[in-house]
């Protein structure tokens, strides 16, 4: 395993172009190739190597990377996503009067929206081009940013009493150059650009012990989930799975609900010979990981978390419960994941929100219903999650990586109510 500062670094350099889930989506692209791993086309036949490494990309904002095995005994599988709350730019957005040009967006995701203000945002996401006859997408991210100032406090006295910005009035961007914006992006025949966040991550605290950046939620998963595969020890088919649209519930082509998932999951059987009766058999053999962030606990806000079972930044990773079943983890799965780390030396706290509040939730039950595989949600615990920055602790996000790593390595074999860890 990599030192503290080189692991960070590799996170913070990641993020710093991970504008959007297109861009993270390229980024991963690249970093697999890097590191020895073949992409493969959704349209055309699959011809994998015993030990090979491969990945798919889907829409241009999901990845699903692998690595080769005996599929006949399961999967093991971490499912992340791509997806961060940002601001949408809508296709004839441009709003002017004579002097500011400002660009109609419209909120996607739960985003803290506060927090968008004041801040650099850089347009990004994907364009499409028509180019010798065919229209062609591509990430795009701008090399101008944009902004959203606020109104000073003289005219809004009572912002520091309340602020709830209006999401058609007050969210529009800023900007003051006399170009179009079809002119600044080259005239593509159509977009899909979003303003993210563009402050650089930094370190805080007395140790430098803290990280904050934008998208950690949950860009932190995906890169901690690829890096492990692919810089790691795997055994057996390990399958990294980056999807789209959490944000928004989804259910797109490239999201958590589609199918996404279980197309790679039966090429992967179906090119090892396996039978439909067996395809489900492995399936039922398999583990997976659903790896999403947690609250982490704030001391200035005690009274919202739960008084037992809190997520301290500094303390590991998260594994996350519900009894509605927000999150899918079990006693099983649970023991599972508490077994894969604790043989690691990574720590694993216990998160529970407060019964009387409602629970977030996240990929892990959506994917349930594509492929049935007992799974654990488990997630770096943070501060201000759907901020414009986010933050966690360094220690944790090792201990994530030294968690996954175990994982990938690992002999898991579920028998029903029985679970082999070797």
């Amino acid at each position: 395993m990599q030192d503290l500062s080189q692991l960070m670094d590799g996170l913070s350099g990641f993020l710093g172009t991970s504008y959007t889930a297109y861009n993270a989506a390229d980024n991963a692209r690249a970093f697999l190739r890097a590191h020895g791993f073949c992409e493969l086309d959704e349209r055309a036949p699959w011809t994998l190597a015993p030990q090979g490494k491969y990945f798919v990309v889907r829409g241009g904002s999901a990845v699903i990377a692998f690595t080769g095995g005996d599929a006949a005994k399961g999967f093991k599988i971490v499912a992340s996503h791509t997806d961060s709350p940002c601001l949408k730019l809508k296709e004839n957005g441009e709003l002017s009067d004579g002097t500011y040009t400002r660009l109609n967006t419209e909120p996607y995701g739960g985003g803290l929206w506060y927090t968008f203000f004041d801040r650099p945002l850089r347009l990004a996401g994907r364009t499409v081009y028509e180019e010798d006859g065919a229209l062609v997408s591509r990430p795009f991210a701008s090399d101008f940013t944009v902004s959203l100032p606020s109104l000073a406090i003289h005219l809004n006295r009572d912002a520091n009493e309340k602020f709830a910005p209006n999401l058609q009035e007050n969210l529009p961007l800023l900007t003051l150059g006399g170009k179009r914006l079809a002119e600044l992006l080259g005239s593509p025949v159509s977009f899909d650009l979003f303003a993210a966040c563009a402050e650089k991550p930094y370190f805080w605290g007395a140790e430098n012990e803290f990280f904050s950046a934008p998208r950690l939620d949950n860009l932190a998963s995906v890169f901690a989930s690829i890096r492990t595969l692919a810089q790691g020890e795997a055994t057996g088919v390990c399958v990294a799975a980056c999807l789209d649209s959490e944000e928004i519930g989804s259910h797109t082509r490239a999201g958590a609900a589609s199918d996404f998932l279980r197309a790679v999951l039966v090429r992967i059987a179906e090119a090892q010979g396996l039978t439909r009766a067996e395809y489900y058999a492995a399936l039922a053999a398999s583990f997976c990981i659903s790896l999403d962030n947690a609250q982490g606990f704030h001391p200035n806000y005690a009274a919202k978390f739960d008084p037992s079972d809190r997520a301290y930044l500094g303390k590991g990773a998260a594994l996350k419960a519900h009894a509605n079943g927000a999150y899918a983890t079990d006693a099983l799965s649970a023991a599972v994941v508490r077994t894969v780390f604790g043989r690691a030396g990574a720590p694993l706290q216990t998160f529970y929100n407060r019964s009387d509040m409602r629970s977030g939730s996240t990929l892990g039950t959506i994917s349930l219903g594509q492929a049935g595989i007992l799974t654990a949600d488990i997630g770096l615990p943070q501060l201000a999650m759907h901020s414009a920055a986010e933050t966690i602790a360094c220690a944790d996000y090792a201990a994530l990586e030294a968690g996954l790593s175990a994982f990938w390595k690992s002999d898991i074999r579920i028998d029903g109510d029985r679970a082999e860890i070797g």
